[in-house]
């Protein structure tokens, strides 16, 4: 029998129970054909991967990314890095000098919480960009800057002083708009921004999914397209379709639909009243390659903004519970609508009042419609509580926590949480005790996305003070394996072809230097990607791991053999 490719001379931790460590990999049609395979069975590789001793484990699977967005930002001026307002000005000048009279200065990464809360003076800004209008994207998400420049064009649309449903244009104490636009606001600048070219989106793909691979990232979930203050084209997601015909998608992806993309479509009388797309088109179409995952809905904010609904105010700002970004019964109705219509749920929830609304809408669509073609789930979990734990994981619902926030604004969060609903923030252990599914994600270009530094903050909970963030909900290093591996692929209903190394699964693994399970945890992040594969191909770092073939002539005979024992004669 003559198969495509053996792996062999490797440590593989297969995270498969029934065989969990193995040396060798018979990989066929891009999925594994055998494990430890025995020698009488006669197999001949047309290729051979000697991995010299190196770990093997499954690819990892981020279930909370934004690649567009991750993407865009390494095409921006990049803020991610600054250590004070004086920075922010000097990037911008120095983008600025690139561009036209008339050309706006977009700039990525901007977190007011690394710098104590403090945001960019407008003027200095209109200062920076000699005149030119200036949008900082905020880190978060939840927010954006804009300079006076960018206000003017703003208000040329839009009154400035209209209160926004879900959002806030922030006031300063000159009755002037500072600049800063909170959650539902920042659409008065996307709407003269937006929708970008396809061709933008594209590109923004091909540099996102190649740097994915460098990281050991297999596949992807994008946590909302098409729609909303996080969308980038209504059309979005045919150019996730068009990058991968281009060849320019290189992992497997699983992008959400954002519930503003979703209408409501006719039909038969006898057809329930639903929200979704034309023709019907609703979660889980597409292939192993590119398929469409569950509907986004928006419920509160962010944490790093304070504007998470939760149920106690923040530390040092009275009165501030945060808020929805819609009407709750409007959010409900909306929900239910898109899961009649064949949409499972992705309910963005960070403050534990959010929470609660999310629990109640996913188990009342669970309840009244039966189950969803992918698990339901809950992104985020910023501030909950042990009950609603319990709920989530006696209703089969999937949390998604980020824990490389801890690693990287932890203090901040610390800060405006309080020591007891710090000790309940973005859970991993508490789950894991009950039964609930874990999966890996890293909100990614919120946060650092590499798969291995959020396992690493998985163990260890560090804020960038040394302060340990919740020490009970500390998990193992094999726990965070299998959260980007096993628990990603039954998050996202690919329990059955994705997360293990074990036969008929996809052949898709990482090469690593060392094993992250066996070292100090502050070692973890230092384990080096060697390589990673994707359906049997080695698309990251091949020069490390040279394929040899065996002779044409050998090939051959060995199919004729096979083909003449299976048919029971000689073959021409």
């Amino acid at each position: 029998m003559l198969v495509d490719l053996l792996l062999r001379n490797a440590r593989v931790l297969t995270q498969d129970p029934s065989h969990p460590v193995a040396d060798s990999l018979l990989i066929h049609d891009g999925k594994i054909l055998a494990v430890d395979p025995e020698p009488e069975l006669g197999v001949l590789a047309a290729q051979t991967i000697d991995a010299n001793g190196a770990i093997v484990v499954p690819g990892f699977n981020d279930i909370h990314a934004h690649s567009v967005w991750f993407g865009l930002g390494l095409m921006e001026a990049n803020l991610g890095s600054v250590a004070s307002l004086e920075d922010v000005y000097r990037i911008i000048a120095e983008a600025s000098a690139t561009l036209g009279p008339e050309e706006w200065v977009v700039a990525s990464g901007f977190s007011p919480l690394l710098l104590g809360g403090q945001q960019p003076d407008r003027d200095r800004l209109d200062e920076a960009a000699d005149g030119r209008p200036v949008w900082i994207k905020h880190s978060s998400g939840h927010a954006c800057t804009l300079n006076g420049a960018a206000l003017a064009k703003v208000a040329q649309n839009a009154d400035l002083s209209t209160p926004i449903d879900g959002g806030v244009v922030v006031i300063g104490p000159d009755g002037r708009p500072t600049g800063l636009l909170e959650e539902n606001a920042m659409r008065l600048v996307q709407d003269l921004m937006l929708p970008y070219p396809l061709e933008t989106i594209e590109r923004a793909l091909d540099l996102a999914t190649t740097h994915y691979l460098s990281e050991g990232i297999t596949s992807v979930t994008d946590a909302g397209i098409a729609g909303g203050w996080i969308g980038y084209s209504p059309r979005e997601f045919g150019a996730y379709q068009s990058a991968r015909d281009k060849g320019l998608l290189s992992v497997r992806m699983q992008p959400m639909m954002v519930l503003d993309a979703l209408h409501r479509v006719p039909g038969h009388a006898s057809d329930p009243e639903s929200r979704g797309l034309d023709a019907g088109i609703r979660t889980g179409l597409g292939d192993d390659w590119l398929r469409l995952g569950s509907m986004k809905v928006f419920s509160d904010g962010s944490l790093l903004g304070s504007t998470a609904y939760v149920s106690e105010e923040y530390v040092g700002c009275p009165h501030n519970h945060g808020y929805l970004q819609m009407d709750a019964e409007k959010l409900r109705s909306a929900a239910l609508e898109a899961y009649r219509a064949g949409w499972a749920l992705a309910i963005h929830a960070i403050g534990d009042r959010a929470i609660d609304h999310a629990i109640e809408i996913i188990t009342e669509a669970q309840q009244e419609y039966g189950p969803s073609a992918l698990p339901n789930r809950i992104e985020h979990g910023g501030v909950i509580r042990p009950e609603q734990l319990d709920r989530i994981a006696a209703n089969g619902i999937v949390l998604v926590p980020q824990p490389h926030f801890i690693t990287e604004f932890g203090d901040g969060m610390a800060r405006l949480l309080g020591p007891e609903r710090t000790a309940l923030s973005y859970p991993a252990k508490s789950l894991l005790t009950r039964g609930a599914v874990l999966p890996g994600s890293s909100d990614r270009p919120v946060s650092n996305g590499r798969p291995l530094d959020v396992m690493q903050s998985f163990v260890e909970r560090l804020t960038p003070s040394g302060l340990v963030y919740g020490p009970d909900e500390r998990i193992t290093a094999a726990e965070a394996l299998a959260a980007y591996t096993t628990g990603s692929a039954e998050a996202t209903g690919a329990a059955q072809i994705k997360g293990r190394l074990a036969p008929r699964y996809l052949a898709d693994l990482v090469f690593l230097d060392q094993d992250p399970t066996a070292v100090e945890p502050s070692r973890i992040g230092k384990t080096k990607v060697l390589a990673t594969m994707v359906g049997g191909e080695v698309r990251f770092g091949a020069e490390n791991f040279p394929a040899t073939g065996i002779d044409t002539a050998t090939a051959t005979a060995t199919a004729t053999a096979a083909a003449s024992a299976f048919t029971g004669k000689d073959l021409p």
